[in-house]
């Protein structure tokens, strides 16, 4: 499918070398150009600007350059330790090094502010978009491009603090951004989320990887969490759960279903990824396809490669379809999710969602085919160590294995009980935070939980059992105030230098320094 990304470089470097230009220089006369202009005044136009915005969400989390990006949201936590002592999450357990000019947290800004500047373009296109095109249409347009505006200020506000608000389309160089309280930002989001809800599409109504109202819900129950808004929170979660548009997984389905696996294995397979495809418990997806015009990004994302650890440089052992095809690990799971987070009984902890055991699978060694894998010496945490299998993808025809072109289980039912769970016990009623997780416990063969055990560390351990690999563990730490406490007590050893200034992020020194006109200061710290 065509795609039209409508995006700025930056939302504040376009001004260099422009000052001494001729006015008319900047004068745009399209004749056969796709701009917004020529190309938002039809329903082909706004599916094809909504498509390259989904393009530019999907790039977020799928560019594999830098190496290591991913491990910004992971490494450094409670869940995930370092693997290699390289790349751009460096900064993000050697918390010392984290500074201004930090390419982390510059990739994410820019990232996110690519995706605000294509969501107010498309806003603003169908405010003015002709009579002919049906209101209905318009507002549900609107109401996407509203979703992913809002998505991206949470995920700015909660990382950064203050930041530039920006609610219209950005055509001429600016240099005067300031930083706008969180308060005023948290209030746009929310603004956003409840106008779109109405305007969007039930899921059963929605077309494939279609922004629909659970998914707005979902992210406005996690706003008000972080506003602590806790029972409006659980108003959200509660509709979610009554709409009877999603179910959770129970029983064996799709592509393997009479293969070996469990229930909670399938959601994760390619093939079953999609509500279309037989997994009632997506709410959001962002969805990726090999071998199709537009269906990933460049090269596909480095989620196998983060993940899945590189067994196969190990004598003895090949890369296969089994052990999640071509891993480098340059993360992994940390010694508190590997020893102490799971019951064995728990289904979360099954062989076939996190791999422990490694068997040699070379048959031109004899001597040691078929054995199981024994680490000796040191504990290379690179090679042979435990991993989530969520991410793994296997091509036959890329045995080398750059690009993981598998769906983005952006959300899902599970988060949507814990969500429930969190604002229930901000309101106090651990009995019935007890009674949600116990939902998810039940689905995972798990031991039940009474009250007495219900209290925000538990529900975020709960989150790790259920989210990891999902969910950006990072955010969801700093939302909860939670990041140095749990790293300290749970992941110490792994991490250096962390101090409270690191709950936010830098602001990228290249926007401060190029905003010549403006307020933009730094966050505390760096």
């Amino acid at each position: 499918m065509k795609r039209i990304l409508f995006s700025a470089a930056a939302l504040l470097g376009l001004a260099q070398g422009l000052s001494s230009c001729k006015k008319d220089f900047l004068d745009e006369n399209p004749q056969s150009l796709y701009t917004p202009q020529t190309t938002l005044v039809d329903s082909l136009g706004f599916e094809a600007g909504m498509t390259g915005l989904q393009a530019v969400v999907r790039d977020m989390y799928t560019t594999t350059e830098p190496q290591g990006l991913l491990g910004v949201m992971q490494v450094g936590t409670d869940a995930v330790s370092p693997a290699m002592p390289q790349g751009v999450e460096v900064p993000y357990y050697n918390y010392e090094k984290l500074q201004s000019q930090d390419g982390g947290a510059a990739f994410y800004w820019t990232a996110a502010y690519r995706i605000i500047n294509n969501a107010n373009i498309l806003i603003q296109a169908a405010a003015n978009a002709p009579s002919s095109l049906r209101q209905g249409y318009k507002n549900r347009i609107t109401a996407e491009a509203r979703f992913y505006r809002a998505y991206a200020y949470n995920f700015l506000t909660t990382l950064y603090g203050a930041v530039p608000l920006v609610l219209e389309p950005i055509a001429t160089p600016r240099t005067d951004f300031t930083r706008a309280p969180v308060a005023e930002v948290n209030t746009a989001i929310i603004n956003d989320l409840t106008t779109a809800i109405p305007n969007l599409f039930l899921a059963n109504k929605a077309a494939s990887g279609r922004i629909t109202q659970g998914a707005a819900r979902q992210l406005l129950a996690e706003v008000y969490l972080r506003t602590n808004q806790a029972n409006l929170a659980e108003q959200q979660c509660q509709a979610i759960l009554t709409s009877n548009q999603y179910k959770l997984i129970t029983a064996r389905f799709g592509v393997r279903a009479s293969a070996p696996g469990d229930y909670y294995s399938d959601m994760f397979i390619i093939g079953n990824q999609r509500r279309n495809q037989g997994n009632t418990e997506i709410i959001w997806g962002i969805e990726q396809q090999l071998n199709v015009p537009g269906g990933q990004n460049g090269n596909g994302g480095q989620q196998r490669r983060m993940w899945v650890p590189g067994y196969y440089n190990i004598t003895g052992m090949l890369i296969a379809d089994s052990l999640g095809g071509r891993g480098i690990g340059r993360m992994r799971l940390s010694q508190w999710v590997d020893y102490r987070l799971y019951a064995a009984a728990d289904m979360r902890n099954s062989k076939y969602n996190l791999k422990r055991k490694f068997y040699y699978n070379d048959p031109s060694k004899p001597a040691l085919y078929g054995k199981r894998v024994i680490v000796t010496g040191s504990d290379t945490s690179v090679r042979i160590t435990p991993y989530i299998t969520k991410w793994n993808m296997y091509n036959p025809v890329d045995e080398f294995g750059l690009a993981t072109v598998k769906d983005l289980p952006m959300m899902r039912l599970g988060e949507t009980y814990l969500l429930l769970a969190e604002a229930q016990l901000k309101q106090g009623n651990t009995a019935g935070a007890a009674t949600s997780i116990n939902v998810l416990r039940t689905r995972a063969q798990a031991a039940q939980v009474t009250a007495a055990n219900i209290d925000l560390n538990f529900i975020l351990d709960e989150r790790a059992r259920e989210l990891i690999g999902e969910e950006n563990r990072r955010i969801t730490l700093v939302r909860t105030g939670t990041l140095i406490d749990r790293v300290t007590r749970l992941n110490g050893s792994s991490i250096t230098g962390l101090r409270p200034e690191n709950l936010l992020l830098p602001i990228p020194q290249s926007e401060i320094d190029r905003n010549v006109g403006g307020g933009l200061t730094q966050n505390p710290g760096y």
